[in-house]
């Protein structure tokens, strides 16, 4: 059974697909799981999205298990056997084990007689961009089955492997992302008083961002502004640059310190603009909402990794990440735990990251553990 999924996270690590282009990853898992043990499957679940069905009784709690299918804009430069053979297109945030993971619990769930409840696997796209559970919870098949409780993981390589670590409230950042168009006048380089050059205005932006981050990561106003592109004007000598271009990824704990963050930004941008006689356009996007973790949930996962005699590491703040998973937390009670990657792991997004075979046994025993106590009713309190 464990070498049939780690086979499956192979394939899909040869074959990885970007965010809202996941129809043939999507395909790998359904073939997969109708293979393996045929079960009710929703596709097409806002875009390319999957959801498997197990249904044991019409009453009890729905318990879903979430997992991504996107991979990333990355070149991989491992030299693997089974290394990706897309071109600039690789799994490095490890969404391939995660697949893996989540489609191994099949082989457990056929033997299971549990005598309430409904179990669905969610095969989640676009979740590098943030949008795909935004477009699962607004696509009518999904809003059939309403969840007692949402499950995730993640993996976190520098973390010792087969670790489980968990976060108390927030699990990941807010993120935001702004780009920031400017623009001036050009005029001959030689005669640049004619002009509106915006170089001076971006290096005050710049400055100004700066000292907006607030790195204390104690401090309920933690913020992180990373300047993520930079462009102005163009290759052309003779003249002096009439527009120019930045883009910044924003992350702060909470919800609260976001929105004030934005009102602060577009403070600067409007002060700075009009010194300099230039005009902005300001364009918001790839919003990933804080990931929230539900006490009750979270306590289920403490339990399941003491069960199994996993060592807990309870981290003091969120992760700095940001993950889509916040949008279900915005409707339904859920919770991500991390598991260890291993304390040598290359970093996540890391073109030489690569997923490692040894967490999947522990990620499926904490997702059967945890499905256990609920559907046992030794943790789950009646509506």
């Amino acid at each position: 059974m464990l070498e049939k999924i780690k086979k499956l996270r192979k394939e899909l690590h040869q074959n990885p697909e970007l965010s809202g282009h996941e129809m043939e990853t999507a395909k790998r898992i359904r073939n997969f799981i109708v293979s393996n043990h045929n079960t009710e499957i929703i596709d097409n679940l806002g875009g390319n999205g999957l959801a498997a069905i197990y249904s044991f009784s019409d009453n009890g709690p729905v318990i879903m298990i979430r997992c991504e299918l996107d991979a990333l804009p990355i070149e991989e430069t491992n030299l693997i056997e089974y290394r990706s053979k897309v071109k600039n297109v690789s799994h490095k945030c490890g969404h391939d084990g995660h697949m893996a993971i989540v489609a191994g619990l099949i082989f457990w769930i056929k033997e299971q007689q549990f005598k309430q409840g409904k179990i669905i696997l969610l095969f989640q796209p676009a979740e590098e961009t943030g949008v795909g559970a935004h477009n699962i919870l607004n696509d009518p098949e999904f809003k059939k089955y309403v969840p007692d409780y949402i499950f995730a993981l993640h993996n976190i390589p520098g973390e010792p492997l087969n670790s489980i670590i968990m976060v108390e409230d927030n699990f990941s950042s807010t993120v935001q992302s702004i780009s920031v168009k400017l623009t001036g006048k050009e005029s001959h380089a030689a005669e640049p008083e004619k002009g509106i050059n915006p170089s001076l205005a971006i290096a005050e932006i710049i400055k100004k961002f700066f000292l907006l981050n607030v790195l204390n990561v104690g401090s309920e106003e933690f913020s992180i502004l990373t300047p993520v592109h930079l462009s102005m004007g163009k290759k052309a000598y003779g003249t002096s640059a009439g527009s120019g271009e930045i883009h910044y990824t924003l992350r702060t704990w909470t919800e609260k310190s976001m929105k004030k963050l934005k009102v602060e930004l577009n403070e600067v941008l409007v002060n700075i603009c009009r010194d300099h006689r230039l005009q902005f356009e300001s364009e918001w996007f790839d919003y990933f909402p804080t990931a929230v973790n539900d006490s009750y949930c979270n306590e289920i996962i403490r339990k399941t990794a003491k069960k199994n005699n996993y060592e807990l590491i309870e981290k003091p703040t969120p992760f700095r990440f940001g993950e889509d998973f916040g949008w279900f937390s915005q409707n339904y009670k859920t919770a991500m735990f991390g598991i260890g990657a291993g304390k040598g792991s290359p970093a996540l997004h890391h073109a030489d990251y690569d997923f490692p075979d040894e967490i999947i046994d522990t990620g499926i025993n904490m997702f059967t553990g945890i499905i256990e106590l609920i559907l046992n009713k030794q943790m789950y309190i009646e509506k």
